[in-house]
């Protein structure tokens, strides 16, 4: 096979240099504000940490609700849904104002009752997520209490996803990408200044991230009016447009965000094991998300609204390229991020959070779990560039199919791991039915004819494989022994830490360029 980075054109090729620069120019904008986001995101989790230590489950549980549904719905199935009849709406210059204002009021008629009804039954929904709390009444109570506050949140994160879709559709990609960091700002201040305000400082965290829900919303509505498409919401839902999102939103509930429903049933199961685990799942879940964050979201983010457009007007050429450049993107930051994760999860968790409330004993906790997430790093990552290649066709059958297969195999393997390996074992089981998902999604994809594997792969394989062997390597001869870490003084972590991540990038990358990967081999060809 040829090298994907060949200069030479052929005919044949499905894309132009401006489109396939556009899409990595797109996706280094997402993946540079994701990452301020992302790092404030960890600052945030440090700073709770720091504050809290494991004694933050009641709050964790109370933001991880809400947060749940939000990517369930807003960012998970609703996006998915709406983009790509949003998107034919624009190809087909069809009225997206109209739409906009369908889709915003309906929106607001569906969740507006729900958030009524789940803060009056906060009780219930904190048994139903956490049954385990139950046998602390205090926890219980407190949980419960804080989801009152907390669960408002998803209105408003649902519309401020809304508006961000809109934006990403009009190549807007950075208002809605910077967005989240304004949830971390909020919290961060809630941590620092808002505590000795309450006589339960968590309850700072809870309206914390109330305001965080306002002050989103309110950054992006500029934006939208500044496009003309800001418009008064409306219930619509004898629209047509928001029946098939309806339509094509009910089955992608299951299948963009089986991912988030494992973490959930994670969380279910970890309120029956010792104190400390649901906080030890968390922090080494929010340490994996960084990645996924910064790369494979932000392509998938980009990807999507061009695939759409593409499946629109029918140029199956480009929609093919688009999912094989996404794949071999994903490989590229994917594998050697997952590498690093497992080989230096005591150095990472000690790094960022061995100080305050934290002890020895919780950082080994958090880095075997840290461990077992990231040996699913890559799954994850593929998921969120395989799945857009069935949302931009408004095919969310097969996806649920393949989301109810990985959840049924994920329970089970739940029940199985939790008793020999405790917090671990959900890890794991996460891990190996995201591997099922995303192979599935590629198996049908391949097998329908929509990713049709491009020229020079084999030799994008042995790049990678080159890379990644010499950067083990080193980390492996460099790191220094758990003990070691656990003694070392603050700054030293630092210091430590920051020179086995620059060994790894240097070694990486000075192998990527050895062997002949230019800019060029990024672009689609």
């Amino acid at each position: 096979m040829s090298d994907p980075a060949s200069p030479e054109k052929s005919e044949n090729q499905p894309s132009s240099p401006k489109k396939a620069s556009g899409l990595l120019r797109s996706s280094s904008i997402v993946s540079v504000m994701t990452l301020l986001s992302r790092i404030l995101g960890l600052v945030r989790d440090v700073f709770i940490a720091t504050y809290f230590g494991a004694r933050a489950d009641a709050f964790l549980v109370a933001f991880k609700i809400p947060n749940f549904f939000r990517r369930l719905f807003a960012e998970g199935a609703f996006s998915v849904a709406f983009v790509p009849v949003l998107s034919e709406y624009k190809v087909k210059d069809q009225d997206v104002k109209s739409l906009v204002s369908a889709v915003s009021g309906t929106l607001l008629a569906i969740l507006g009752p729900l958030t009524v009804v789940a803060v009056a039954g906060a009780p219930l929904l904190t048994w139903i997520f956490a049954p385990g709390f139950a046998n602390d009444a205090e926890k219980f109570a407190l949980t419960s209490d804080l989801l009152r506050i907390t669960f408002p949140y998803l209105l408003l994160i649902s519309l401020t996803a809304f508006y961000g879709s809109v934006l990403n559709t009009y190549g807007q990609f950075a208002i809605p990408a910077v967005t989240p960091v304004l949830l971390n700002i909020c919290l961060i201040l809630a941590t620092y200044y808002f505590t000795p305000w309450f006589d339960e400082p968590l309850m700072a965290l809870a309206w914390g991230v109330l305001l965080a829900g306002v002050t989103q919303l309110a950054f992006q509505l500029p934006f939208v009016m500044k496009l003309g498409l800001l418009a008064l919401p409306k219930p619509g839902f004898a629209d047509s447009g928001v029946k098939r999102i309806m339509k094509l939103m009910i089955p992608a509930l299951f299948g963009v965000s089986v991912s988030q429903i494992n973490l959930l049933l994670d969380v279910l199961l970890a309120s029956f094991l010792q104190p400390g685990s649901v906080s030890w799942l968390y922090y080494s879940d929010r340490l994996s998300q960084l990645p996924l964050g910064v790369f494979a979201i932000a392509i998938g983010v980009v990807i999507l609204p061009n695939l759409s457009q593409r499946h629109a007007s029918e140029d199956k050429q480009h929609f093919v390229a688009t999912l094989d450049w996404a794949v071999r993107m994903v490989l590229l930051i994917g594998v050697p991020a997952a590498l690093a994760l497992m080989v230096l999860s005591v150095p990472l968790m000690a790094t960022i959070f061995y100080r305050g409330e934290i002890t020895a004993f919780d950082v080994e906790k958090m880095a075997l779990s840290l461990q077992a997430y990231g040996a699913g790093l890559l799954a994850f990552m593929l998921i969120k560039v395989l799945a857009p290649g069935f949302y931009a066709r408004q095919n969310t059958k097969t996806p649920v199919k393949i989301a109810m297969a990985a959840m049924i195999v994920n329970m089970v393997l739940n029940l199985i791991l939790i008793f020999p390996f405790a917090h671990v074992g959900l890890a794991m089981a996460t891990t190996l039915s995201a591997y099922l998902n995303a192979g599935l999604l590629f198996w049908f994809l391949r097998k329908d004819g929509h990713y049709v594997v491009q020229p020079g792969w084999w030799l994008w394989i042995a790049r990678l494989i080159l890379g990644n062997a010499l950067m083990l390597v080193v980390l492996l001869m460099i790191n220094p022994d758990t003990a070691q870490w656990l003694e070392f003084t603050e700054w030293q972590r630092i210091a430590w830490t920051g020179l086995l991540v620059g060994a790894g990038i240097a070694v990486y990358g000075g192998s990527l360029l050895i062997s002949g990967v230019r800019l060029r081999h990024l672009r689609m060809s």
